[in-house]
């Protein structure tokens, strides 16, 4: 087996997300999954993806954290495709990424890695008091949020909660009342909330901060699945089409900036996120 770190969503080292990659020999099997764990938490990233070959086109990879395996994470996953590109195991194309949440398609192309997302669905959509109870938690009132725009629940295959905020500068500066965040997460069952400021600039789409204490993630700096969920919150307001390549920008509070790409297929629902990852590391086990 080949051991690696990435990061993820970046194309420069020591920024975007981290995962580990273990790419297994085509003629070995998947270790004992403690093993597998053992080798998450010497690595002491979120995820740590364990990949075999089964065909050309047929990869089985497995996640797990440094307690548990887990069904599906998407950097881990772009970390994945992107680390078997650049040791010339895949060219540009069509795979199938085998997991426990079901098989998925990836497309490798010249410049990213691109995933489809659980089909998009708001499941909610907050009252003017649930709004003033939402801002509170991050030390914000009704005068920061865009007037236009309204926070609600959206679902590509995690529940976020997205709160738009009118500028940047509080984006970057807001204050999170970590109990608050975690009873709210808790009360609406959602996973955490995923900030976000349309960039006046149009450098970028938005520039975003995913909060998820509850799920022990005070801060996360690049998320698929938030950023699948809020392509699709802005294209309910029309800010982008389903033409659009869109960029959106996290990380940048915790000195780990990220790019995460989404895009829809030519069925106009599915949702793709897409980056690219470089490698950092690669290790060796004695």
């Amino acid at each position: 087996m080949r051991i690696f770190v990435c990061d993820a969503f970046s194309s420069e080292v020591f920024k975007g997300n981290q995962a580990g990659v273990v790419i297994l020999d085509e003629k070995e099997n998947f270790p004992d999954e403690n093993f597998m764990k053992n080798i998450a938490a010497e690595l002491k990233h979120s995820e740590t993806a364990f990949v075999k070959k089964i065909d050309n086109k047929v990869f089985k990879i497995r996640y797990f954290t440094p307690t548990d395996e887990v069904d599906l994470c998407g950097h881990a996953t772009i970390s994945v495709f992107s680390t078997l590109r650049s040791l010339k195991i895949i060219d540009s194309g069509k795979y199938i990424a085998e997991t426990l949440a079901g098989n998925l398609e990836i497309i490798v192309d010249k410049d990213f890695i691109w995933m489809d997302m659980s089909l998009p669905k708001v499941e909610y959509i907050f009252n003017l008091d649930e709004i003033k109870e939402l801002y509170s938690a991050f030390n914000l009132d009704l005068s920061q949020a865009p007037k236009n725009l309204v926070p609600k629940i959206v679902n590509t295959g995690l529940s976020d909660i997205i709160i738009p905020i009118e500028d940047k500068e509080v984006l970057d500066s807001f204050i999170i009342n970590k109990e608050k965040v975690i009873e709210l997460s808790k009360k609406y069952n959602v996973v955490g909330a995923h900030l976000f400021s349309l960039d006046k600039e149009k450098n970028f789409t938005a520039f975003c901060r995913n909060i998820a204490p509850l799920v022990g993630i005070d801060e996360e700096c690049a998320t698929g699945t938030s950023n699948g969920a809020l392509t699709h919150y802005l294209k309910e307001y029309n800010i982008i089409s389903a033409k659009d390549i869109n960029s959106f920008r996290q990380g940048e509070a915790m000195q780990r900036a990220s790019t995460i790409l989404s895009r829809y297929k030519e069925d106009g629902a599915t949702i793709q996120v897409g980056g690219n990852a470089v490698i950092s590391f690669e290790c060796k086990l004695y």
